[in-house]
């Protein structure tokens, strides 16, 4: 496959990844899109900032292409997981305009770059620093994954909303009895595993 063909298939799945993220916030209220549904606080807006926070840095410092966004809550003083949840006078308009400023600064990044360019991850393990843009849209591409397997599970929590699309949930086409019917057999096959 040429480079070419290989970077835009590399480019549509992080792209999906983002979509994926992003419209989980669709339909929600303010405090839906910001109240901790996890013991450690995690939230679908402040994932979107996490993520946006992330492509700013990958596809930016790494590669000696930083962007003009200020990002305080990565500075060194900055208490712990500030850039995990948005704070009251962070609106979510704020949250997802630095989110689609940061994919247009990654994806000038991508279309400049060869997939070979060499990059430097300034907060990796010694020995593990250099990096090529292969290796970073991979990595950003399974990061972005995972944060949307959580936007996932906070959604299906808050409405019961699931799925990769809004438009497209590809989940089985069945009624809400059956889940409930599907969900009751599983918590008694667990159940009996435990006793087992």
């Amino acid at each position: 496959m040429p480079e070419a063909n290989f970077k835009a298939n590399l480019h549509h799945y992080l792209r999906s990844a983002r979509e994926a993220l992003l419209w989980k916030l669709d339909g929600l209220s303010e405090y839906d899109v910001r109240r901790p549904l996890t013991p450690t606080g995690t939230n679908l807006l402040g994932l979107v900032k996490h993520a946006a926070c992330v492509e700013l840095t990958y596809f930016g410092e790494v590669f000696g292409r930083p962007s003009e966004e200020p990002l305080p809550w990565l500075a060194d003083d900055a208490e712990p997981n500030a850039d995990m949840w948005a704070a009251a006078d962070e609106s979510r308009e704020d949250i997802v305009g630095l989110y689609h400023r940061a994919w247009k600064h990654a994806d000038e990044t991508i279309e400049a770059l060869p997939l070979d360019a060499a990059g430097h991850v300034s907060w990796w393990l010694e020995g593990r620093r250099e990096v090529t843009l292969h290796q970073i849209v991979l990595h950003v591409t399974s990061d972005l994954q995972r944060h949307a397997g959580h936007a996932d599970i906070l959604r299906e929590l808050i409405d019961g909303a699931v799925g990769m699309r809004s438009a497209s949930s590809n989940m089985p086409s069945v009624d809400a009895s059956w889940w409930a019917e599907y969900r009751d057999r599983l918590e008694r096959v667990a159940g009996e595993a435990g006793r087992g």
